[in-house]
Formats: C-alpha cells, sequence, structure tokens
C-alpha cells in the first residue's frame, strides 16, 4: 500500500509542477508580445510569444492530466522533466533567435532568412532538435500512461 501512496504523491507533485510551469510560461509569454517589435527578428518574437502562450497552455492541461497517469514514480519524474525541458527548449530557440537576428538555418520562414553566428545557430539547432525529441518521447509516454486507470488507495 506504502508504494500506491507513493505514486499518487509523485504524480500529484509533477502534475502540480506542471501547472506552475505552465502558468509561468503563459504569463511570460503574454508579457513578450509587448516586446515583439523591438527584437532584432520580430517574427520570431512573435513564434516565441505564440509558443509560449500555447506551450504554457499545454503545460497546464498536461498538469490537470498528470495525476490520472499510469506512471511509477521514476517514469513521473523523467517525462515530467523532459515535457518541461521540451517546452523551454523549443520557446528559448525561439527568443534566441529573436534576440540574436538568428535562427535562419533552423527556421528559415520565420528568421527571414537572418542567419547568426555558426555558435548561435548552433544553440539554436541543439535547442530545437533536443526538445522536439523530448516532446514526441513524452507525448509517447503520456498515451502510454493512458492505457488504463491509475490505482488509487482506498
Amino acid at each position: 500500500m506504502g508504494e500506491a501512496l507513493e505514486q499518487v504523491d509523485t504524480l500529484r507533485r509533477n502534475g502540480h509542477r506542471l501547472l506552475q510551469v505552465g502558468a509561468a510560461l503563459f504569463l511570460i509569454g503574454l508579457l513578450l508580445g509587448l516586446l515583439v517589435p523591438r527584437f532584432a527578428v520580430p517574427r520570431l518574437g512573435l513564434s516565441a510569444h505564440l509558443l509560449g502562450i500555447l506551450q504554457g497552455i499545454f503545460l497546464l492541461v498536461l498538469g490537470l492530466l498528470w495525476p490520472r497517469l499510469s506512471f511509477t514514480p521514476v517514469l513521473s519524474r523523467i517525462a515530467c522533466g523532459l515535457v518541461i525541458y521540451g517546452c523551454l527548449a523549443a520557446w528559448t530557440a525561439n527568443l534566441c533567435g529573436a534576440v540574436w537576428g538568428a535562427g535562419g538555418s533552423m527556421m528559415p520562414l520565420a528568421a527571414g532568412g537572418a542567419i547568426g553566428s555558426a555558435f548561435q545557430e548552433g544553440v539554436i539547432k541543439v535547442l530545437l532538435r533536443s526538445g522536439a525529441v523530448s516532446l514526441v518521447i513524452t507525448a509517447v509516454l503520456v498515451l502510454w500512461g493512458l492505457r488504463s486507470m491509475p490505482k488509487t488507495s482506498a
């Protein structure tokens, strides 16, 4: 019975963490909208603004869903870390591109052809690719975690 309580507690804590990060990212995304015209690449600033809002909502929804997943405590921690990293990595890549005037190698439409230094383009590439992998793994894990109702302690 102790294992089941630990599982429920871990799922609740991780769900709450997702709610916290989601609310913060949503707020930052809203505030970033005020700065869009000031960025070196305003279209990437707009992308960062919209991504912050959308991924904030995504994390809020996942936070509400999290306690219903059939995850062990370890898997819950791993998946929670992956989804937070994936959302923040993609958002950070867009924000860096907007500030640096870079990102054309990975986001040519949004960057409008703006190419930064090799270092800047490399950072953006690593963030976007690793974030995408993290989010795909998380999506698979969440779908798998919904396979059955979680065990409850009665």
